[in-house]
C-alpha cells in the first residue's frame, strides 16, 4: 500500500540519489523527497497521497504526465427558483509534463509546462456557477460564472541544490507560474479530483496559480519549508491565448511543515497589487492556512482524502472578506464519494447587485455532494462517470435574485491517468 507509493523512509534509496541514480520517485524539488509530495507549483501535499499519473524514468531522468478532463452537462438552478442560474455542455480540463534530470551529485532540474483547453472546450466566458466571481469578459465582470484557465497554465524552470540530506535550497521561474501563496491550487488537491467545479472560495485563497512572471527562492530543512516570491499581481485577462505582461509588482511568503506522512500544513501571505483588471486601483492582502490530510486504506489503492482550507481578503479600502473550505474524497476500488463545503463572504460590488451599496458584504454557503464510478480502464487511462449535486443557501437579502436553496446538479464523463503503480 503506502510503501510502494510513498518510499520517502528507504534508505538505501536515499543513498541510491546520492550515487547520482534515479532508483526512486523524487519530488520535483529535493533528491531526498518523495514525488508524492508534489503539489502545484512549489507547494506540498502529504507523502501518502495517491499519484494519477503516467511515467517514465531513465538513470538520471524522470518524465511524468497527468491531468483530469471531465464532459459534462450542468445547470446551476434545477427548478428555475431565481434568475441568475444557467446551464452549459462543456469540457473543464489541465493537463501536465514535469521532467526531473539529476545535475552533478547535488543538483536537480526540473521544468513543467500545464496545458488548459478551457478557451475552447468551455469557452471564454467560462461556464455557469452560481455565486462564483473573479476575473472578465468583454469588459465586464464574470459573475455567476468561473473563468477559463488560460491555455497556457504554466510554463516553469526550477533548480534545486541539495546541502545534505536534510536541506536544499531552490529556484523557481514561471511565465507563467505559481507564487507561494496558498495550498496547492484545487485542481491539485486529490480531495477535490472528481469535483468539475472549482471552488466558490477560489479568489480567495489559491486564484494566484496561473501568474505571469513569478520567481521564488526556497528553503527546506528536514519537513519545514520557508519560500518566498516576487511575482505579478494582475490576474490573467481575457485573452487566454497569449502572455500577459510580466509585472513583478507583488511579493509572498509561504511556511510548509509536513509533521507525518499523512499531513500537510502552511501558512502564507500574498501582497497583491491590483489583481482585478476591472479594478486597478484595488490592492489585496490575502492570508491564508491550510491542513490536508491523506491515508491509504486496508485495501491497496483505497484511500480518504481531505482538505481544510481558510483564507482571508484584505483590500486596500479596509474591507474583511473571510473564506473557508472543507473538501473530502473517499475513494473504494472503482467507486468514490465526495463532497465540499464552502462558506465565503462576498460585496454587491464583487456580486454585480447593484440595489445595494457597493460594500454590503453577504454570507455565501454552499454544499455539494457526489458519486464516481470507475466502469473502464485503457492501456493508462480510467475512463469513469459521475452526478453530483449542490445546494446553495442565499443570503435573505438576495433570495429574489437566486431563490431561497437554489440546487445545482451536473453529470459527466470523466477520463485521467491510472492511479501509480511503483513497485
Amino acid at each position: 500500500m503506502q510503501q510502494d507509493t510513498v518510499p520517502h523512509k528507504n534508505m538505501d534509496q536515499m543513498q541510491g540519489m546520492e550515487m547520482g541514480g534515479m532508483d526512486m520517485m523524487i519530488h520535483a524539488y529535493s533528491k531526498n523527497l518523495p514525488m508524492s509530495r508534489n503539489g502545484s507549483g512549489t507547494s506540498w501535499m502529504p507523502d501518502a497521497s495517491p499519484m494519477y499519473m503516467y511515467m517514465k524514468m531513465k538513470d538520471r531522468s524522470m518524465f511524468m504526465l497527468h491531468g483530469n478532463i471531465f464532459l459534462r452537462y450542468t445547470k446551476q438552478d434545477l427548478f428555475n427558483k431565481g434568475s441568475r442560474g444557467d446551464d452549459h455542455f462543456d469540457a473543464p480540463d489541465w493537463f501536465m509534463a514535469m521532467y526531473n534530470k539529476l545535475i552533478g551529485k547535488k543538483g536537480l532540474l526540473n521544468a513543467t509546462a500545464m496545458l488548459s483547453f478551457d478557451p475552447f472546450l468551455v469557452g471564454k466566458g467560462g461556464y455557469p456557477l452560481l455565486f462564483q466571481s473573479g476575473e472578465s469578459y468583454n469588459g465586464k465582470k464574470l459573475v455567476d460564472r468561473q473563468h477559463p484557465h488560460d491555455l497556457f497554465s504554466g510554463l516553469t524552470l526550477g533548480y534545486t541544490q541539495m546541502i545534505n540530506r536534510d536541506a536544499d535550497v531552490f529556484l523557481y521561474f514561471g511565465y507563467p507560474g505559481e507564487p507561494a501563496l496558498g495550498p496547492p491550487a484545487f485542481m491539485h488537491r486529490i480531495s477535490t479530483m472528481n469535483n468539475p467545479d472549482a471552488p466558490l472560495t477560489h479568489h480567495w485563497q489559491d486564484a494566484t496559480h496561473i501568474t505571469f512572471g513569478v520567481g521564488t527562492l526556497g528553503f527546506r530543512y528536514k519537513d519545514f519549508k520557508l519560500e518566498g516570491s516576487l511575482f505579478t499581481g494582475r490576474e490573467p485577462n481575457e485573452n487566454r491565448y497569449d502572455f500577459d505582461k510580466m509585472r513583478f509588482d507583488s511579493y509572498s511568503y509561504r511556511l510548509s511543515y509536513n509533521p507525518s506522512k499523512n499531513w500537510a500544513l502552511q501558512f502564507s501571505q500574498g501582497f497583491i497589487h491590483s489583481p482585478e483588471e476591472l479594478e486597478p486601483e484595488v490592492n489585496i492582502t490575502r492570508t491564508t492556512a491550510s491542513a490536508i490530510y491523506s491515508k491509504w486504506l486496508k485495501k491497496r489503492y483505497d484511500y480518504f482524502t481531505h482538505s481544510l482550507i481558510w483564507g482571508l481578503n484584505h483590500y486596500n479600502n479596509g474591507a474583511n472578506e473571510h473564506s473557508f473550505l472543507y473538501e473530502a474524497n473517499w475513494q473504494l476500488s472503482k467507486h468514490a464519494v465526495y463532497g465540499r463545503y464552502e462558506f465565503v463572504q462576498k460585496s454587491a460590488d464583487e456580486l454585480a447587485i447593484g440595489t445595494f451599496p457597493e460594500e454590503t458584504e453577504f454570507n455565501i454557503n454552499a454544499f455539494t455532494l457526489g458519486y464516481n464510478y470507475t466502469f473502464f480502464n485503457f492501456s493508462y487511462l480510467d475512463l469513469a462517470a459521475g452526478i453530483q449535486a449542490a445546494i446553495n443557501f442565499s443570503p435573505k437579502e438576495l433570495q429574489s435574485l437566486y431563490g431561497k436553496t437554489p440546487l445545482a446538479g451536473e453529470i459527466y464523463l470523466q477520463l485521467k491517468p491510472h492511479i501509480h503503480r511503483h513497485e
